[in-house]
């Protein structure tokens, strides 16, 4: 999956306005493995993906905390939507 970099230079986190960054393969694989698993864990009620499908791409925040889901060449930049990926400081 690939997102142009023109558009890539606008998109920015709904909750810090970070820039957001294509996930390297060893990270999707592990979020895959994760939504596989069941243990991925979205903040949001009623997620606005398919959950259950495969994730295509994952958009990281700049400071490696939370990544958005891109399903169907769509970026998911919803503020609750996003994935833990790291403990905070």
């Amino acid at each position: 999956m690939s997102i142009p970099p023109e558009l890539l230079d606008l998109l920015r986190c709904p909750k810090t306005g970070q820039r957001l960054v294509l996930a390297p393969l060893h990270l999707l694989e592990q979020l895959e493995a994760k939504r596989c698993a069941g243990t991925l864990v979205v903040d949001a009620p009623q997620p606005q993906w398919n959950s259950g499908g495969p994730l295509e791409a994952v958009l990281v925040r700049e400071d490696g905390q939370v990544g958005y889901p891109v399903q169907g060449g769509i970026p998911i930049l919803l503020p609750d939507h996003g994935f833990k990926l790291a403990p905070h400081p």
